[in-house]
């Protein structure tokens, strides 16, 4: 985004740029989607927020729409199960990169460390719910940041609102504007779910899925990486919407299309109604279940940003939050470890546990050890793309399944 709109295109300067990144990165939910509706707003207003917003998620959630068609209906054939195969060892693999992406840039003091170490051992071993993780950190950093100014993260002064191509022409904040925004917003954001609940029944799992895919909108503070444990926690372990494996496949699936990650929701949502149909055919009731999950996840990020975006200059300037937002990207680094963790559990001991060496041996799926080390050292050390290694990877599982 940043080489076609500044570099090439040149629509928004520099600073303007990174002053509308350092603003999404404050917002819960995909910054990559805010991001665009916000240079949208930027060069056109509300219309162009629209229009940004909507061409940055529908081709690729047509795309995620049509394979999770061809998992669900060809998923049992073994050359795609083998595929699927190498898929799952590439995810392992790119998640651990995540964690070491994003931990060198966040834990860059102590009190980040002990912060992150908390998030991981909260929900790894007592299972703390992602929203009360993401709370608690919010609330260490804002105590935090008010007893000593300098814990705050400062980064979010980069850049301000006057740039080569002029001021950005400010829009005044009112009630007025707010409460349009806010009844719009809110209505366009729960009418999907109030006619499922009318036409379905409000324990059906459309509603259900609307409901909790809302929840999470609220929470995704860092990005796909981040919510994915929270609703793996919930989707697999709660609702039973997929399972452990399915969420593996369904991740390398977003993985593979054009658009943001948090896309793999929306595979989520499409599983939730094809494994619980309920009246409807599987096939019209995951299609429905996809749009639920998609609707929720990205409606929010219209409103937060055309809500938001007139205070931008308080939010940037406010130490406290910044703080706040710091300890909950430090949060954002153990969860995401614990992420790790689930997958590669789930990745590389697919029968479960065992009670001697012998059965942790015979139970481990060597090849998704070896495909995923690979894949790691050719992020990390080759600097290989991930669409690349993850192609690849499925290539050598459709290999090793005819081999084996």
């Amino acid at each position: 985004m940043h080489a076609e709109l500044v570099e090439k295109r040149r629509w928004i300067g520099e600073e303007r740029f990174l002053h509308a990144l350092n603003f999404c990165m404050l917002l819960p939910g995909p910054e990559a989607t805010q991001l665009a509706i916000y240079c949208g707003w930027l060069l056109h207003r509300t219309w162009g927020g629209i229009v940004a917003g909507v061409l940055f998620v529908v081709p690729s959630a047509l795309i995620l729409w049509g394979l999770s068609w061809i998992y669900v209906t060809y998923g049992a054939v073994a050359e795609i199960a083998a595929v699927f195969h190498g898929l799952k060892a590439a995810v392992l693999a790119i998640v651990v990169a995540a964690v070491w992406r994003i931990g060198k840039k966040a834990l860059n003091a102590p009190w980040k460390w002990a912060v992150a170490a908390g998030a991981f051992g909260g929900i790894f071993f007592f299972a703390v719910p992602f929203p009360a993780v993401v709370a608690s950190a919010a609330v260490i950093g804002w105590v935090a940041s008010r007893r000593s100014p300098k814990l705050g993260d400062r980064s979010l002064e980069n850049g301000g609102l006057k740039t080569k191509d002029g001021l950005v022409e400010v829009v005044r904040p009112s009630w007025g504007r707010a409460g349009k925004i806010v009844a719009v917003g809110g209505v366009l954001w729960a009418a999907p779910v109030m006619v499922a609940g009318l036409w379905l029944g409000w324990e059906s799992v459309w509603v259900k899925e609307g409901i909790f895919f809302s929840k999470a909108a609220m929470v995704t503070f860092g990005g796909a990486y981040a919510v994915l444990p929270y609703v793996g926690q919930q989707a697999v372990e709660n609702y039973g919407w997929l399972t452990a494996p399915q969420m593996l496949d369904g991740l390398g699936l977003a993985e593979t299309t054009p658009g943001p990650l948090i896309m793999v929701l929306q595979f989520v949502g499409f599983m939730g109604g094809w494994n619980q149909p309920g009246g409807l055919t599987p096939w019209v009731a995951a299609t429905l279940g996809a749009a639920m999950t998609t609707w929720v996840t990205f409606v929010p990020c219209f409103l937060w940003i055309f809500l938001g975006a007139p205070h931008i200059e308080q939010v940037r300037r406010n130490g406290r939050l910044a703080g706040a937002m710091a300890a909950v990207t430090a949060a954002v680094v153990g969860v995401v470890l614990n992420l790790a963790v689930w997958f590669g559990w789930h990745a590389v001991r697919p029968t479960g546990g065992a009670s001697d060496a012998a059965g942790v041996i015979a139970g481990t799926d060597w090849f998704a050890v070896g495909v995923g080390l690979a894949a790691l050292v050719a992020i990390q050390r080759c600097k290989i793309g991930v669409v690349t290694v993850v192609l690849a990877s499925g290539v050598l599982g459709l290999a090793w399944g005819w081999l084996s």
